[in-house]
């Protein structure tokens, strides 16, 4: 009999028919959602207030960048809703719609969140290496940690080397999710620390900026925890399935 049955447990965290493990699942998604709520809730409520210097997103961004020496970084609008990133390729900071021409607090911070980004390029910030260098890297194993997965289960079953290999793809995905945490919290400071400093926000404006940007931080927390969890589900499902003895 194997181990496991002995505590009600089957294998592959299957208890008595039931795979328990789907509940991680479950956590991660709901951690996802929560976050996602969050953050345009929390975008939506500084959107509707008005920047006393009356500066665009676009505006203060240039400014931002210019403060700090950066002259070779254009700033340009995309479609979307808060699409917003820094491309260190093209050495843009694309600002989306509700950010690019608006002066609301919540545009601003988002439009200086990039800047600080554009920031850690110019000063080669490693983190942000490591993550563009990830980045090949993460695209190819997330595209084919599951099919390996499955392909092992159907050749050689749960304890096969494919299923192996897929797994240990999946785990560059982690890697890179957890790359991608100081990467985005580094630059959401260095925003903060200067649009006070610039003087672009005043008083109260800076501790709402920080709101949003910090709902912000929190998809990247609940994508690194989602991302965890599913590899936990797959290590406890395929890596570490007990076998009778």
């Amino acid at each position: 009999m194997p181990y496991g049955y002995g505590y009600g447990m089957g294998y592959g965290g299957m208890y008595y028919g039931f795979d328990w493990t789907i509940l991680l699942v479950l956590i991660g998604a709901a951690l996802s959602l929560w976050a996602s709520a969050r953050v345009n809730g929390t975008f939506q409520k500084y959107s509707s207030v008005r920047s006393m210097t009356g500066m665009t997103g676009a505006e203060a961004a240039r400014r931002l960048l210019n403060s700090q020496g950066i002259y070779d970084v254009t700033i340009q609008h995309v479609a979307g809703k808060l699409t917003d990133h820094y491309d260190p390729r093209t050495k843009t900071v694309n600002l989306s719609d509700a950010v690019y021409g608006s002066a609301s607090v919540a545009a601003i911070g988002v439009a200086a969140h990039e800047c600080g980004h554009a920031m850690q390029d110019n000063e080669g910030y490693v983190p942000l290496r490591m993550r563009a260098a990830f980045v090949p890297v993460v695209n190819f194993g997330s595209m084919l940690s599951w099919p390996l997965i499955l392909i092992g289960l159907l050749i050689g079953g749960a304890g096969s080397t494919i299923v192996n290999v897929g797994i240990w793809m999946f785990v560059l995905v982690v890697l890179f999710q957890l790359i991608t945490l100081p990467v985005e919290f580094n630059a959401s400071a260095r925003a903060v620390r200067l649009l006070d400093s610039v003087g672009i926000l005043h008083g109260e404006e800076v501790g709402q900026t920080r709101k949003v940007l910090g709902s912000a931080a929190l998809t990247y927390v609940a994508a690194a925890a989602t991302a965890i969890l599913q590899l936990l589900r797959l290590i406890i499902l395929f890596g570490g399935r007990r076998r009778d003895n």
